[in-house]
């Protein structure tokens, strides 16, 4: 049984103009899947709807066979899905260590350690770190938790070739290593040709590249 599944999904901001239409797909654990599309083509919207922030007009989403407005949107995006967000979503008062911990089951900083930061920036306010940092704290905070489900938007838009590589290779272990599904909505060819399905979202539309 596929962990998230996608049944005839609409959205639309404009009723002329939808952002996605009868879209139907499934995703497995242990896969790293690519969303790819440009600018306004709906990869938000769709991760949205995936992890319970929002509803789709028409359709359902399903989590392990069950309807997650049924099992509740707050319970899924709790106990089912960690989410990496452009904006970081940091709590601006605490330190990454206290940030990543308010969802984590195990020992944080080796974690922070291993996405690039120092002891000491692990030890410092989020707001007086790099974007590129605190894009690593936000990907460590969903790396910390044991959802089976990890929903990556842009996760590398903020970092250099290197870093970006290597936060690319963490994602791929999260779903080999550790049998997530891992969804990353992404316009980086480069970082799709590293994962294990492609998926291509144009008006409206998604389909296998």
């Amino acid at each position: 049984m596929a962990v998230l599944e996608m049944k005839k999904i609409f959205y639309a901001y404009e009723k002329d103009r939808p952002v996605l239409s009868n879209v139907n797909t499934q995703f497995d654990a242990g896969k790293m899947y690519a969303i790819l599309g440009p600018s306004g083509s709906g990869k938000t919207t769709l991760l949205s709807l995936i992890g319970g922030l929002d509803t789709p007009q028409k359709g359902e989403v399903f989590f392990e066979g069950r309807n997650i407005s049924q099992c509740g949107l707050a319970a899924h995006r709790k106990d089912h899905v960690s989410l990496i967000f452009q904006s970081y979503n940091l709590i601006d008062y605490m330190t990454p260590i206290e940030n990543v911990a308010l969802t984590a089951k195990k020992d944080v900083l080796p974690i922070l350690l291993r996405l690039g930061l120092t002891a000491g920036e692990a030890k410092r306010n989020v707001m007086k770190l790099s974007g590129g940092q605190q894009q690593r704290v936000a990907i460590a905070r969903a790396l910390a938790s044991d959802t089976p489900v990890i929903l990556a938007d842009e996760p590398t838009g903020n970092l250099d070739e290197d870093t970006a590589g290597e936060i690319t290779d963490i994602l791929k272990e999260s779903a080999h290593e550790l049998n997530k599904c891992v969804i990353v909505a992404t316009h980086s060819n480069k970082l799709a040709a590293q994962a294990d399905v492609v998926l291509n979202l144009k008006r409206g539309s998604l389909y296998t590249a």
